[in-house]
Protein backbone atom coordinates (compact mmCIF):
# COMPACT_ATOMS: atom_id res chain seq x y z
CA UNK A 1 0.00 0.00 0.00
CA UNK A 2 1.12 3.55 -0.75
CA UNK A 3 -0.34 6.86 0.47
CA UNK A 4 0.12 10.43 -0.76
CA UNK A 5 0.38 13.20 1.84
CA UNK A 6 -0.36 16.78 0.88
CA UNK A 7 1.56 18.87 3.40
CA UNK A 8 0.21 22.42 3.10
CA UNK A 9 2.61 24.85 4.79
CA UNK A 10 2.35 28.62 4.93
CA UNK A 11 5.47 29.13 2.82
CA UNK A 12 5.78 25.81 0.98
CA UNK A 13 3.25 23.17 -0.02
CA UNK A 14 4.41 19.64 -0.75
CA UNK A 15 3.19 16.25 -1.86
CA UNK A 16 4.96 13.10 -0.63
CA UNK A 17 4.35 9.49 -1.61
CA UNK A 18 4.97 7.06 1.29
CA UNK A 19 5.16 3.28 1.29
CA UNK A 20 4.51 1.11 4.34
CA UNK A 21 8.21 1.10 5.26
CA UNK A 22 8.03 4.83 5.85
CA UNK A 23 10.10 5.63 2.76
CA UNK A 24 9.37 8.72 0.68
CA UNK A 25 9.16 7.45 -2.89
CA UNK A 26 8.40 10.74 -4.61
CA UNK A 27 7.77 14.39 -3.82
CA UNK A 28 6.58 17.61 -5.43
CA UNK A 29 6.75 21.18 -4.12
CA UNK A 30 5.18 24.55 -4.79
CA UNK A 31 4.54 27.83 -3.00
CA UNK A 32 1.02 29.08 -2.25
CA UNK A 33 0.08 32.47 -3.65
CA UNK A 34 -1.65 35.13 -1.56
CA UNK A 35 -3.61 37.83 -3.38
CA UNK A 36 -5.71 40.89 -2.52
CA UNK A 37 -9.47 40.56 -2.84
CA UNK A 38 -12.30 42.50 -1.20
CA UNK A 39 -9.96 44.30 1.18
CA UNK A 40 -8.32 41.09 2.41
CA UNK A 41 -5.18 39.12 1.65
CA UNK A 42 -6.52 35.70 0.61
CA UNK A 43 -5.27 32.38 -0.71
CA UNK A 44 -5.27 31.76 -4.45
CA UNK A 45 -7.13 28.53 -3.75
CA UNK A 46 -7.69 27.66 -7.41
CA UNK A 47 -4.00 27.68 -8.24
CA UNK A 48 -3.09 25.60 -5.19
CA UNK A 49 -5.90 23.13 -5.83
CA UNK A 50 -4.91 22.71 -9.48
CA UNK A 51 -1.28 22.05 -8.54
CA UNK A 52 -2.32 19.54 -5.86
CA UNK A 53 -4.77 17.75 -8.16
CA UNK A 54 -2.09 17.31 -10.83
CA UNK A 55 0.37 16.04 -8.22
CA UNK A 56 -2.17 13.49 -6.92
CA UNK A 57 -2.99 12.37 -10.47
CA UNK A 58 0.71 11.77 -11.07
CA UNK A 59 1.03 9.90 -7.77
CA UNK A 60 -1.79 7.59 -8.84
CA UNK A 61 -0.36 7.02 -12.31
CA UNK A 62 3.26 6.58 -11.22
CA UNK A 63 2.91 4.87 -7.85
CA UNK A 64 -0.60 3.42 -7.56
CA UNK A 65 -1.42 5.21 -4.32
CA UNK A 66 -4.53 4.04 -2.48
CA UNK A 67 -5.05 6.95 -0.08
CA UNK A 68 -4.74 10.73 0.17
CA UNK A 69 -3.92 12.39 3.52
CA UNK A 70 -3.52 16.08 4.37
CA UNK A 71 -1.28 17.86 6.88
CA UNK A 72 -1.82 21.60 7.28
CA UNK A 73 -0.37 24.63 9.03
CA UNK A 74 -2.35 26.24 11.84
CA UNK A 75 -4.28 29.51 12.09
CA UNK A 76 -6.54 29.06 9.07
CA UNK A 77 -10.23 28.30 8.55
CA UNK A 78 -12.61 27.87 5.63
CA UNK A 79 -16.33 28.58 5.28
CA UNK A 80 -18.12 26.26 2.84
CA UNK A 81 -21.65 25.54 1.66
CA UNK A 82 -22.52 22.23 0.00
CA UNK A 83 -20.21 22.84 -2.96
CA UNK A 84 -17.73 25.69 -2.51
CA UNK A 85 -16.20 28.36 -0.32
CA UNK A 86 -18.54 31.14 0.75
CA UNK A 87 -15.55 33.46 1.17
CA UNK A 88 -11.90 33.15 0.09
CA UNK A 89 -9.53 31.71 2.71
CA UNK A 90 -7.89 34.47 4.73
CA UNK A 91 -4.14 34.92 5.06
CA UNK A 92 -3.44 34.80 8.80
CA UNK A 93 -0.68 37.42 8.44
CA UNK A 94 -2.96 40.48 8.42
CA UNK A 95 -4.24 42.63 11.25
CA UNK A 96 -7.88 43.72 11.52
CA UNK A 97 -8.45 47.50 11.43
CA UNK A 98 -7.99 49.05 14.88
CA UNK A 99 -11.64 49.93 15.36
CA UNK A 100 -12.73 46.37 14.53
CA UNK A 101 -9.97 44.85 16.65
CA UNK A 102 -11.15 46.87 19.64
CA UNK A 103 -14.65 45.43 19.24
CA UNK A 104 -13.79 41.79 18.60
CA UNK A 105 -10.98 41.43 21.12
CA UNK A 106 -13.42 42.10 23.96
CA UNK A 107 -15.27 38.91 23.02
CA UNK A 108 -12.28 36.58 23.15
CA UNK A 109 -12.40 34.01 25.99
CA UNK A 110 -9.92 34.10 28.83
CA UNK A 111 -6.63 32.18 28.65
CA UNK A 112 -7.74 30.05 31.60
CA UNK A 113 -10.53 28.62 29.43
CA UNK A 114 -8.88 28.15 26.05
CA UNK A 115 -5.15 28.29 26.84
CA UNK A 116 -4.95 30.39 23.67
CA UNK A 117 -3.10 33.66 24.34
CA UNK A 118 -4.37 36.86 22.72
CA UNK A 119 -2.12 36.99 19.66
CA UNK A 120 -1.89 39.52 16.82
CA UNK A 121 -2.95 39.09 13.21
CA UNK A 122 -4.80 35.79 12.73
CA UNK A 123 -2.54 33.65 14.89
CA UNK A 124 -5.77 32.84 16.76
CA UNK A 125 -8.05 32.03 13.87
CA UNK A 126 -11.16 32.60 15.97
CA UNK A 127 -10.13 36.27 15.96
CA UNK A 128 -10.09 36.32 12.16
CA UNK A 129 -13.48 34.61 12.17
CA UNK A 130 -14.84 37.46 14.30
CA UNK A 131 -13.31 40.00 11.91
CA UNK A 132 -14.77 38.36 8.82
CA UNK A 133 -18.17 38.01 10.46
CA UNK A 134 -18.13 41.72 11.38
CA UNK A 135 -17.52 42.89 7.80
CA UNK A 136 -18.93 40.00 5.71
CA UNK A 137 -21.77 38.47 7.76
CA UNK A 138 -23.23 36.94 4.63
CA UNK A 139 -20.26 34.62 4.30
CA UNK A 140 -21.13 33.06 7.66
CA UNK A 141 -24.87 33.03 6.98
CA UNK A 142 -24.29 31.14 3.71
CA UNK A 143 -21.83 28.65 5.23
CA UNK A 144 -23.04 25.18 6.06
CA UNK A 145 -19.72 24.21 7.67
CA UNK A 146 -16.76 25.88 9.36
CA UNK A 147 -13.66 23.83 8.59
CA UNK A 148 -10.06 23.84 9.73
CA UNK A 149 -7.52 24.20 6.93
CA UNK A 150 -6.63 20.48 6.62
CA UNK A 151 -10.31 19.55 6.83
CA UNK A 152 -11.05 21.99 4.00
CA UNK A 153 -8.64 20.18 1.72
CA UNK A 154 -9.88 16.73 2.76
CA UNK A 155 -13.42 17.92 1.94
CA UNK A 156 -12.29 19.61 -1.29
CA UNK A 157 -10.78 16.38 -2.58
CA UNK A 158 -13.92 14.36 -2.10
CA UNK A 159 -14.37 13.79 1.59
CA UNK A 160 -17.14 14.76 3.98
CA UNK A 161 -17.17 17.97 5.98
CA UNK A 162 -15.82 16.96 9.40
CA UNK A 163 -14.13 18.53 12.42
CA UNK A 164 -10.81 17.37 13.91
CA UNK A 165 -9.59 18.07 17.42
CA UNK A 166 -5.86 18.71 16.86
CA UNK A 167 -6.70 21.55 14.50
CA UNK A 168 -9.56 23.06 16.48
CA UNK A 169 -7.35 22.94 19.56
CA UNK A 170 -4.49 24.78 17.84
CA UNK A 171 -4.58 28.19 19.68
CA UNK A 172 -7.80 29.06 17.88
CA UNK A 173 -9.89 30.48 20.80
CA UNK A 174 -12.48 27.89 19.71
CA UNK A 175 -11.59 25.01 22.05
CA UNK A 176 -11.53 24.50 25.83
CA UNK A 177 -8.87 21.82 26.46
CA UNK A 178 -9.88 21.01 30.03
CA UNK A 179 -13.52 20.41 29.01
CA UNK A 180 -12.58 18.81 25.69
CA UNK A 181 -15.36 20.81 24.10
CA UNK A 182 -15.93 23.98 22.13
CA UNK A 183 -15.19 27.23 23.94
CA UNK A 184 -17.72 29.77 25.10
CA UNK A 185 -16.91 31.86 21.99
CA UNK A 186 -18.37 29.19 19.70
CA UNK A 187 -21.67 29.23 21.58
CA UNK A 188 -21.75 33.01 21.98
CA UNK A 189 -21.41 33.43 18.21
CA UNK A 190 -23.84 30.61 17.36
CA UNK A 191 -21.22 28.59 15.50
CA UNK A 192 -21.73 25.19 17.15
CA UNK A 193 -24.38 24.22 14.60
CA UNK A 194 -21.91 24.92 11.77
CA UNK A 195 -19.21 22.72 13.28
CA UNK A 196 -19.43 19.28 11.63
CA UNK A 197 -19.21 16.02 13.54
CA UNK A 198 -15.73 14.98 14.67
CA UNK A 199 -13.59 12.32 13.04
CA UNK A 200 -10.12 11.30 14.20
CA UNK A 201 -7.20 12.50 12.09
CA UNK A 202 -6.50 9.88 9.45
CA UNK A 203 -10.02 8.43 9.35
CA UNK A 204 -11.38 7.64 5.88
CA UNK A 205 -14.08 10.24 5.14
CA UNK A 206 -14.69 9.70 1.44
CA UNK A 207 -13.41 8.50 -1.90
CA UNK A 208 -12.42 10.19 -5.15
CA UNK A 209 -11.11 9.05 -8.51
CA UNK A 210 -7.75 10.27 -9.80
CA UNK A 211 -5.31 9.57 -12.62
CA UNK A 212 -5.73 8.48 -16.20
CA UNK A 213 -7.56 5.32 -15.11
CA UNK A 214 -9.85 7.24 -12.70
CA UNK A 215 -8.64 5.00 -9.87
CA UNK A 216 -10.67 5.25 -6.62
CA UNK A 217 -8.60 6.76 -3.79
CA UNK A 218 -9.56 6.88 -0.10
CA UNK A 219 -9.70 10.43 1.31
CA UNK A 220 -8.42 10.67 4.90
CA UNK A 221 -9.29 13.35 7.45
CA UNK A 222 -6.40 15.83 7.75
CA UNK A 223 -4.30 16.83 10.75
CA UNK A 224 -2.49 19.86 12.20
CA UNK A 225 1.10 19.61 10.98
CA UNK A 226 3.00 20.02 14.26
CA UNK A 227 0.70 17.58 16.02
CA UNK A 228 1.39 15.13 13.20
CA UNK A 229 5.12 15.48 13.92
CA UNK A 230 4.44 14.84 17.62
CA UNK A 231 2.39 11.76 16.74
CA UNK A 232 5.15 10.44 14.48
CA UNK A 233 7.43 10.08 17.50
CA UNK A 234 4.96 9.30 20.29
CA UNK A 235 3.70 6.28 18.35
CA UNK A 236 7.23 4.82 18.47
CA UNK A 237 7.08 4.50 22.28
CA UNK A 238 10.26 6.46 22.91
CA UNK A 239 9.20 7.53 26.40
CA UNK A 240 8.60 11.15 27.44
CA UNK A 241 9.75 13.48 24.65
CA UNK A 242 9.79 17.13 23.71
CA UNK A 243 9.40 17.63 19.95
CA UNK A 244 10.96 20.64 18.23
CA UNK A 245 9.16 20.87 14.87
CA UNK A 246 10.82 23.37 12.53
CA UNK A 247 9.61 25.15 9.43
CA UNK A 248 8.19 28.64 8.94
CA UNK A 249 7.28 28.20 12.61
CA UNK A 250 9.41 26.47 15.23
CA UNK A 251 6.95 24.66 17.48
CA UNK A 252 8.24 23.21 20.75
CA UNK A 253 5.80 20.70 22.25
CA UNK A 254 6.32 19.18 25.70
CA UNK A 255 3.34 17.12 26.92
CA UNK A 256 4.97 16.86 30.37
CA UNK A 257 5.03 20.61 31.06
CA UNK A 258 2.55 21.65 33.82
CA UNK A 259 -0.31 23.73 32.42
CA UNK A 260 0.16 26.34 35.14
CA UNK A 261 3.70 27.02 33.85
CA UNK A 262 2.36 28.50 30.61
CA UNK A 263 2.82 32.27 30.22
CA UNK A 264 0.25 33.84 27.92
CA UNK A 265 2.63 36.74 27.21
CA UNK A 266 5.36 34.46 25.85
CA UNK A 267 3.38 32.78 23.03
CA UNK A 268 2.97 29.76 25.28
CA UNK A 269 -0.25 27.83 24.82
CA UNK A 270 -1.92 24.45 24.77
CA UNK A 271 -2.10 22.51 21.57
CA UNK A 272 -4.29 19.41 21.50
CA UNK A 273 -3.06 16.04 20.25
CA UNK A 274 -4.94 13.81 17.84
CA UNK A 275 -6.72 12.09 20.73
CA UNK A 276 -7.74 15.31 22.47
CA UNK A 277 -5.02 15.47 25.12
CA UNK A 278 -3.48 18.84 26.07
CA UNK A 279 0.06 19.51 24.80
CA UNK A 280 1.84 22.53 26.35
CA UNK A 281 3.60 24.42 23.57
CA UNK A 282 5.82 27.42 22.89
CA UNK A 283 6.62 28.69 19.43
CA UNK A 284 8.29 31.36 17.34
CA UNK A 285 8.60 32.03 13.61
CA UNK A 286 12.07 30.51 13.40
CA UNK A 287 12.02 29.77 9.68
CA UNK A 288 10.84 33.28 8.89
CA UNK A 289 13.44 34.78 11.23
CA UNK A 290 16.21 32.61 9.77
CA UNK A 291 15.32 33.86 6.29
CA UNK A 292 15.26 37.48 7.45
CA UNK A 293 18.55 37.36 9.38
CA UNK A 294 20.35 35.33 6.71
CA UNK A 295 19.00 37.43 3.82
CA UNK A 296 17.46 34.33 2.26
CA UNK A 297 20.47 31.98 2.50
CA UNK A 298 19.72 28.59 0.92
CA UNK A 299 22.98 26.64 1.05
CA UNK A 300 24.88 24.65 3.64
CA UNK A 301 26.71 26.43 6.47
CA UNK A 302 30.28 25.41 7.12
CA UNK A 303 31.15 24.65 10.74
CA UNK A 304 34.23 26.83 10.48
CA UNK A 305 31.98 29.78 9.64
CA UNK A 306 29.94 29.12 12.76
CA UNK A 307 33.14 29.18 14.81
CA UNK A 308 34.19 32.46 13.18
CA UNK A 309 30.87 34.05 14.16
CA UNK A 310 31.12 32.79 17.74
CA UNK A 311 34.71 34.04 18.02
CA UNK A 312 33.77 37.45 16.62
CA UNK A 313 30.70 37.77 18.86
CA UNK A 314 28.40 38.58 15.94
CA UNK A 315 24.84 37.86 17.03
CA UNK A 316 21.20 38.60 16.37
CA UNK A 317 18.95 39.71 19.22
CA UNK A 318 15.19 39.01 19.17
CA UNK A 319 12.77 39.45 17.62
CA UNK A 320 12.48 39.48 13.84
CA UNK A 321 8.90 38.13 13.91
CA UNK A 322 6.18 37.65 16.53
CA UNK A 323 7.01 35.19 19.29
CA UNK A 324 8.00 34.82 22.97
CA UNK A 325 9.65 38.28 23.10
CA UNK A 326 6.98 40.58 21.68
CA UNK A 327 7.39 44.29 21.17
CA UNK A 328 11.15 44.40 20.58
CA UNK A 329 12.62 44.74 17.06
CA UNK A 330 15.42 42.39 16.14
CA UNK A 331 18.93 43.71 15.65
CA UNK A 332 22.36 42.49 14.55
CA UNK A 333 25.35 43.21 16.80
CA UNK A 334 29.04 43.14 15.96
CA UNK A 335 30.99 43.68 12.78
CA UNK A 336 29.28 43.40 9.41
CA UNK A 337 29.12 39.69 8.47
CA UNK A 338 29.60 38.29 4.99
CA UNK A 339 26.81 36.26 3.38
CA UNK A 340 27.67 32.88 4.91
CA UNK A 341 28.41 34.47 8.27
CA UNK A 342 24.91 35.98 8.23
CA UNK A 343 23.52 32.49 7.72
CA UNK A 344 25.64 31.22 10.63
CA UNK A 345 24.34 34.07 12.82
CA UNK A 346 20.80 33.11 11.81
CA UNK A 347 21.31 29.44 12.71
CA UNK A 348 22.84 30.36 16.06
CA UNK A 349 19.89 32.66 16.69
CA UNK A 350 17.42 29.84 16.06
CA UNK A 351 19.42 27.51 18.32
CA UNK A 352 19.49 30.06 21.14
CA UNK A 353 15.78 30.72 20.78
CA UNK A 354 15.01 26.99 20.91
CA UNK A 355 17.29 26.66 23.95
CA UNK A 356 15.34 29.43 25.64
CA UNK A 357 12.01 27.88 24.66
CA UNK A 358 13.08 24.54 26.13
CA UNK A 359 13.70 26.32 29.42
CA UNK A 360 10.35 28.09 29.31
CA UNK A 361 8.44 24.90 28.48
CA UNK A 362 10.16 23.04 31.38
CA UNK A 363 11.77 20.46 29.11
CA UNK A 364 14.06 17.96 30.86
CA UNK A 365 13.14 14.85 28.86
CA UNK A 366 14.48 13.60 25.52
CA UNK A 367 14.32 16.26 22.79
CA UNK A 368 13.64 15.30 19.16
CA UNK A 369 14.56 17.94 16.56
CA UNK A 370 12.59 17.69 13.34
CA UNK A 371 12.05 19.62 10.13
CA UNK A 372 13.82 21.70 7.53
CA UNK A 373 15.88 23.96 9.80
CA UNK A 374 17.82 20.90 10.94
CA UNK A 375 19.14 20.19 7.46
CA UNK A 376 22.58 18.64 7.89
CA UNK A 377 21.97 18.11 11.62
CA UNK A 378 23.70 21.33 12.74
CA UNK A 379 20.75 22.75 14.68
CA UNK A 380 20.34 19.57 16.74
CA UNK A 381 24.09 19.36 17.35
CA UNK A 382 24.18 22.95 18.63
CA UNK A 383 21.28 22.27 20.98
CA UNK A 384 22.91 19.12 22.30
CA UNK A 385 26.05 21.12 23.11
CA UNK A 386 24.03 23.91 24.75
CA UNK A 387 22.09 21.42 26.90
CA UNK A 388 24.49 18.59 27.85
CA UNK A 389 22.16 17.32 30.56
CA UNK A 390 19.48 16.26 28.06
CA UNK A 391 19.38 13.53 25.43
CA UNK A 392 18.85 14.76 21.87
CA UNK A 393 17.65 12.90 18.82
CA UNK A 394 16.80 13.97 15.30
CA UNK A 395 14.28 12.73 12.81
CA UNK A 396 15.58 10.23 10.27
CA UNK A 397 13.77 12.42 7.73
CA UNK A 398 13.26 16.17 7.71
CA UNK A 399 9.55 15.58 7.03
CA UNK A 400 8.20 14.57 10.44
CA UNK A 401 4.82 16.23 9.92
CA UNK A 402 4.19 14.38 6.67
CA UNK A 403 5.48 11.13 8.21
CA UNK A 404 3.10 11.42 11.15
CA UNK A 405 0.24 12.19 8.79
CA UNK A 406 1.09 9.11 6.71
CA UNK A 407 1.17 6.95 9.85
CA UNK A 408 -2.32 8.12 10.79
CA UNK A 409 -3.63 7.25 7.34
CA UNK A 410 -2.06 3.78 7.22
CA UNK A 411 -3.15 2.92 10.75
CA UNK A 412 -6.73 4.03 10.12
CA UNK A 413 -7.16 1.22 7.60
CA UNK A 414 -5.36 -1.38 9.72
CA UNK A 415 -2.00 -1.28 7.92
CA UNK A 416 1.38 -1.24 9.62
CA UNK A 417 3.63 1.74 9.03
CA UNK A 418 7.31 1.31 9.91
CA UNK A 419 8.80 4.79 9.97
CA UNK A 420 12.49 4.99 10.81
CA UNK A 421 13.29 5.72 14.44
CA UNK A 422 14.97 9.04 15.20
CA UNK A 423 18.75 9.01 15.46
CA UNK A 424 20.88 10.01 18.48
CA UNK A 425 22.52 13.41 18.08
CA UNK A 426 26.22 13.95 18.62
CA UNK A 427 26.80 17.30 20.29
CA UNK A 428 28.91 19.86 18.46
CA UNK A 429 32.10 21.10 20.07
CA UNK A 430 32.33 24.79 19.23
CA UNK A 431 34.70 26.72 21.45
CA UNK A 432 33.02 29.53 23.36
CA UNK A 433 29.43 28.53 22.62
CA UNK A 434 28.31 28.65 26.27
CA UNK A 435 29.79 32.14 26.64
CA UNK A 436 28.14 33.24 23.41
CA UNK A 437 24.80 32.03 24.80
CA UNK A 438 25.40 33.88 28.09
CA UNK A 439 26.23 37.10 26.22
CA UNK A 440 23.12 36.72 24.06
CA UNK A 441 20.88 36.29 27.07
CA UNK A 442 22.56 39.13 28.92
CA UNK A 443 22.22 41.54 26.00
CA UNK A 444 18.57 40.48 25.65
CA UNK A 445 17.81 41.03 29.35
CA UNK A 446 15.90 44.24 28.64
CA UNK A 447 13.46 42.11 26.62
CA UNK A 448 12.58 40.12 29.74
CA UNK A 449 14.26 36.92 28.59
CA UNK A 450 16.53 36.21 31.54
CA UNK A 451 13.91 36.79 34.22
CA UNK A 452 11.37 34.51 32.59
CA UNK A 453 13.83 31.82 31.56
CA UNK A 454 15.07 31.55 35.15
CA UNK A 455 11.72 29.96 36.01
CA UNK A 456 12.40 27.17 33.54
CA UNK A 457 14.68 24.18 33.93
CA UNK A 458 17.85 23.02 32.29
Amino acid sequence: MKVAVLDFGKTNSKLFVFDQDGRILDQRRTQPNWTRKGGFSVLDETALHDWAARAVDDAVDNHGIEGLMVSGHGCTFALVDDAALTHPILDYEQEPPAEIAAQIDRRIPDFAETFSPHLPLGFNYGRHMLWLKAVQPGAFAAAKSILGYPQYWSWRFGGRAVSEVSYLGCHSHLWAPRKRDFSSLVDAEGWRGQMPAFERAGAVIGEQRFGEAAWPIAIHNGVHDSNAALYAYRRQELGPVTVVSTGTWVIVLNPDCPLDALDRDRDMLVNVDVDGGPVPTIRFMGGREFATISAGWQGAIDRSTLQQVIDAGIMALPSFAPGPMPGHPGELLGRAPNAEERAAVALLYVALMVDLCLDLIHSNNTVIVDGGLNSGGLLAALLAQLRPGQAFMQGATLEGSATGAAALAFESVGREFAAEAPEPVRASSFAGLAGYRDSWRGLSADRGIVETAARGTR
